[in-house]
This record gives structure tokens, sequence and C-alpha cells, in this order.
């Protein structure tokens, strides 16, 4: 009787032993082996495991690493590194236990979001000549570009469309008309063309030799002619 007692006791201290092994570890425990351990604080990671006679020894996260939950790790996670090459800025450093917070940088907005921060920022778009920035990037959203439209113009850098210069009421000629990317270009005024110039010159020529050729012919009648006060017979 006694050997049956012995042969059954061996597999109920088995199936204890298996059934302990299975029993989940409290929220604040982590498992190594048939134990239990107190997890780590954030900021802390695992120095040395829990025994049967000892708790969980911890120790700080040092140089860039970090823990922000409580754990049972060995190890600190490395820190994320905001890249400027890629349009980020650091927002809040990192610390033992909170990783770093990544910005956006002037000129750039984020397209995955975090709750504090950002994972993946683009640059703003850039307006073409013939159009103007309508709605300015932000942060969180792109450039909005719009086209000029009319006696209207832009490079592509103004918040609105500006009208074309007007050359004439300057007191100038216009050189080179407006268009949607550039500005009328205008230049002082141009002497009259030599045409005209030459028609005054003919016009006033004859005009003195017309008004000498009278006086010759009043200072010097002909034959026959008899000058009488202011007229001549």
């Amino acid at each position: 009787m006694a050997q049956f007692e012995s042969l059954w006791t061996i597999p109920i201290i088995l199936v204890l032993e298996s059934i302990g092994s299975c029993i989940a570890c409290g929220r604040a425990e982590y498992r190594i082996g048939d134990e239990c351990c107190p997890m780590c604080s954030p900021g802390n990671r695992v120095y040395k495991h829990c025994t049967e006679f000892t708790s969980t020894s911890c120790v700080p996260c040092v140089d860039a690493t970090f823990l922000d939950e409580p754990n049972g790790l060995i190890k600190c996670k490395v820190c994320t590194n905001c890249d400027p090459g890629l349009g980020f800025k650091v927002k809040q450093p990192c610390r033992p236990s909170s990783d770093t917070v990544c910005g956006t940088l002037e000129g750039f907005y984020c397209l995955d979001p975090t709750k504090d921060g950002c994972r993946a920022a683009q640059r703003h778009s850039s307006c073409l000549p013939g159009q103007y920035i309508s709605h300015a990037g932000t942060t969180s959203t792109d450039t909005v570009c719009s086209d000029c439209t009319g006696d209207t113009y832009s490079n592509g850098s103004f918040t609105s469309c500006q009208p074309h210069t007007q050359c004439d009421t300057l007191k100038l000629q216009q050189i080179k008309p407006g268009t949607h990317w550039s500005d009328s270009e205008c230049g002082p005024q141009t002497s009259p063309p030599i045409a005209i110039i030459s028609a005054v010159v003919v016009v006033v020529v004859v005009a003195v030799m017309a008004a000498v050729a009278i006086r010759r012919k009043i200072k010097y009648p002909v034959s026959g002619e008899i000058i009488l006060g202011n007229c001549t017979v």
C-alpha cells in the first residue's frame, strides 16, 4: 500500500509544480524561471533578477538610453535621434524615463504625428512662378498654392498676386508687357521718330525762306513797281 502511495505522490508533485509554473505573475511582476520578480520602475533596468530569497535589483538608465514603463528588461532602449537632415529638431530631450520628443524644423510639416511629437516630416511645397501662397504651411499642414489671374503676377513667393505696373502712369514707356509670373518692364520715353523731326525741320526751313523772300521783295521792288507806304503798286 505504501508503495502505491509513493507512486501517486510523484505525479501529484509534478502536476502541482506545473500548475505553479503556469500561474500568471502580477501586473507589476515579470517571470524568470519559476519566480515572479518585481518589475523595475520607469527609468531603471534590471541589474539582477530576483531569487527565492532576494528581490529584483535595479539600476538607472544612462548614456542616452531610457525605459518609459515598468519592466523586467536588462537593457535600456536607445533614445531617438532627431535628425535635422530629415527635418527634425529636439522638442523635448531624452530622459531616463522618457524618449526624445521630436518636432519639425521651420519649413517642414509632420507626416506621422505622435501624441507629443512627430515620426516623419516633409518639406513645405514651393509655389511656382505664376502662383501665390494662399495658405502658408504650418507644422501640421503643407503650403497651398493658387494661380494668379487678370493683370497680376507672382514669382511664387508672394502671399498675394501683385498688379502689373502701369508704365504710362509713371510717364514711362512699356518695354515688355507683364505676365502672370513677371511684372511689366518700363523705360524712359524715347525721342520722337526721325521722320517727324525731319518734317518739322523742313517746315521751319520753308517758313524762314518764305519770310526772307518777302522781306527782300519789300526792300528791293522789281522795275515798274511803286512803293506807297507799305504797299507796292
